[in-house]
């Protein structure tokens, strides 16, 4: 059997986009056939097409929506790397900026001039996006010059905005009322976190109270995964995102660490001064160092700035104008708030590239749950 398919790179990520009229509606039998068609039962995904890292194990289901004002819905998937599982909680910015270029590439939204809006509803998280897509001429690209950290590839330039983003999972920007707390954690000494709910559920950890510096390369945050997962599973039940007597999961909250800034290398070996940046940020993509930044923390981060007393604003020492630069491993994201109204922000953009890869058929063992022939 196998599925039609788009390989898409969105930022930093790889995504496979399906229609939905070509899989499962079921969840259960989506789940199988992803797992299936990734080889996710093997940690080096050989026998499929996963990408064996978090960011390259990455799926979303795309299709027309029936909601006001909304043009495409889709359903994100992150696809477990030897665990034969998906993880359905949470939503991913990288995936929707190439679900903005696929809507337009493949005729459901129609071109509209030099940029063409598309607004997106991640249907995971009740999340509304807005992706603004070079269209210039009034035509579809393949190609673009656009770039973004943690790449040197050019991509088609698509704004992507998070709209109302605060509390978007536990109704609140800060799900515990408290802008910074101490929390306890399993085996560790107590840290110092803002728990921030936007674009995503993150927690925030303050470096410097913890003995790093929020600006460690990628090996050296490898070593705190531990730690950094007890930091996770500890805030969870505090955010209301783990219900009494269940197992705690490692997709959120998302959780990193928050610094000042100070000089460092990028990934690619480009050099950062201090200068260029407001804020160290150094995240965890599922149980991994992220390369750079999943767009949705960048959200949370910056909404975190927003709010006196967070970590962020400690770090920054005060407020910042409408964008605060963030120093990730790949490079400095800017990240802009606007039509901000009583400290919450109704409108956060990315400027982000995508590029369609590839049009494919998967073929994957007859499970019986593919539709395609």
């Amino acid at each position: 059997m196998h599925t039609p398919a788009t390989l898409v790179r969105g930022g930093t990520s790889k995504c496979w986009l399906f229609n939905q009229v070509d899989v499962p509606a079921d969840r259960g039998r989506l789940e199988k056939l992803l797992v299936s068609a990734y080889g996710a039962t093997d940690p080096v995904e050989l026998d499929g097409v996963g990408g064996a890292t978090p960011t390259t194990s990455k799926a979303a289901v795309v299709s027309a929506s029936s909601a006001p004002g909304v043009d495409v819905d889709y359903l994100f998937a992150q696809v477990g790397i030897g665990t034969g599982s998906v993880e359905w909680t949470s939503n991913c910015g990288n995936c929707a900026t190439g679900v903005a270029l696929y809507a337009v590439t493949k005729g459901m939204v129609a071109i509209t001039g030099d940029r063409t809006r598309v607004v997106m509803r991640n249907t995971n998280t009740g999340a509304v996006l807005e992706g603004l897509v070079d269209t210039t001429g009034g035509v579809v690209h393949h190609f673009g010059r656009q770039t973004v950290p943690g790449t040197r590839a050019g991509g088609v330039a698509v704004g992507l905005t998070f709209l109302e983003p605060a509390g978007g999972t536990t109704g609140l920007l800060l799900p515990t009322g408290q802008a910074a707390q101490s929390l306890r954690i399993a085996d560790a000494e107590p840290v110092r976190v803002t728990m921030v709910d936007a674009g995503a559920p993150v927690v925030l950890v303050d470096a410097l109270d913890a003995g790093r510096t929020g600006a460690e390369s990628p090996d050296r945050t490898d070593t705190d995964v531990p730690w950094l997962r007890s930091v996770r599973h500890a805030a969870a039940p505090l955010m209301g995102l783990l219900a009494p007597g269940s197992e705690p999961g490692d997709a959120v909250p998302k959780v990193g660490l928050v610094g000042p800034p100070v000089p460092y290398t990028t990934t690619l070996g480009e050099p950062v001064a201090a200068e260029d940046y407001d804020v160290s940020v150094r995240m965890l993509s599922m149980n991994a160092p992220h390369p750079a930044i999943g767009l949705t923390s960048a959200v949370a981060v910056a909404a975190a700035g927003l709010v006196t007393g967070s970590v962020v604003r400690r770090t920054t020492g005060g407020p910042t104008d409408e964008w605060l630069r963030l120093g990730t491993p790949a490079g400095v994201v800017a990240v802009r708030c606007t039509d901000v109204q009583d400290g919450l922000p109704r409108r956060v953009t990315v400027q982000r590239a995508a590029r369609l890869l590839a049009d494919a058929r998967i073929y994957v063992p007859d499970t019986g749950t593919t539709q395609a022939a």
